[in-house]
């Protein structure tokens, strides 16, 4: 049985459920690297931009994970693997549960359907405030609009509209 829809996990409800130490068999994160570029220089770059939340949602380990690649790839073909910095902030901790219920023959006398239903674990989600950032990248002014167009790409792999604040640098960009 494969994953389940993203939009059955994206709304924040109830409160968090992320003590690992009380749970059995929690899935790992997909998320390789948190950090990637040029990381000797880290955020030390002239201009600093990030990808922030306008809703409050929850995004899964992969879909962090896919806009990270999305980025990255972006990235490194338009301005090279040494000239930028680009950092995933949130960490998946919040633990997603799925009831899983029994199909086929005989199911009624095996599964006791929605009774007692709390689920086992199945992934794990980073819950995101609105105006928190999610990506971040450190860059020189005159790639700016790779950057941009870098983190407008990964925001297709979100689940919760996103917008673009510059973080340091509007003096040499003008704006």
């Amino acid at each position: 049985m494969g994953k389940k829809p993203a939009r059955k996990y994206t709304k924040v409800t109830g409160h968090a459920y992320v003590r690992k130490k009380y749970m059995g068999g929690v899935p790992g994160s997909k998320i390789a690297l948190f950090d990637m570029g040029n990381l000797s220089m880290g955020m030390d770059f002239p201009v600093a931009l990030s990808l922030v939340a306008k809703e409050a949602c929850q995004i899964r380990h992969n879909a962090l994970e896919a806009a990270r690649i999305f980025a990255n790839r972006y990235l490194v073909k338009e301005v090279g693997r040494n000239n930028f910095y680009l950092k995933i902030r949130p960490y998946p901790h919040h633990v997603l549960r799925e009831n899983k219920i029994a199909s086929g023959a005989g199911a009624d006398r095996v599964s006791s359907g929605m009774r007692h239903a709390f689920g086992k674990a199945v992934s794990s989600a980073a819950r995101v405030k609105p105006g928190q950032r999610i990506l971040s990248v450190g860059i020189e002014a005159q790639n700016f609009d790779d950057a941009k167009e870098a983190l407008r790409r990964a925001s297709y792999k979100l689940p919760t509209p996103c917008r673009f604040i510059i973080d340091k640098g509007e003096e040499l960009l003008g704006v």
